[in-house]
């Protein structure tokens, strides 16, 4: 049985691809359905690849989780990076302080069952989004 945990450091692309690659191996020993492994490894690339734009290193955390009898992948995407400034506004479309195109913190939210952020200007941002598994 594989691990229901690990843990990837965040440096660089190469860790965002495994932070992928490590989300999409556990969700797959729930069961998850293709559709489900896709959602769940995009919006894993896209938290992780903040943290490469504009934190430059931290560590994303997938486990699975159980709550009411459900199965789920649970992503913690954490930095001690600038912060966001403004929470709300960093969720809107189109949204951006960087040079992408402002989709992707909206689009994880979109694409994950529960989505949370936390964060604070010069102490850093923590993500946290769960996909469960359909019954």
């Amino acid at each position: 049985m594989a691990a229901a945990e690990a843990r990837i450091a965040i440096a660089s692309d190469d860790d965002v691809v495994a932070a992928r690659q490590a989300g999409r191996r556990l969700a797959e020993t729930l069961g998850l359905g293709t559709t489900d492994l896709t959602l769940l490894a995009t919006a894993i690339s896209e938290v992780a690849r903040n943290i490469t734009a504009y934190a430059g290193e931290g560590e994303v955390v997938v486990r699975r989780v159980e709550l009411d009898g459900a199965s789920g992948i649970e992503v913690v995407a954490r930095d001690a990076g600038p912060g966001i400034a403004d929470v709300e506004r960093a969720l809107q479309d189109g949204y951006t302080t960087g040079n992408g195109l402002g989709l992707g913190l909206p689009g994880a939210r979109r694409l994950m069952d529960d989505f949370e952020i936390v964060s604070q200007p010069g102490v850093g941002t923590t993500v946290t989004m769960t996909k469960w598994a359909r019954s």
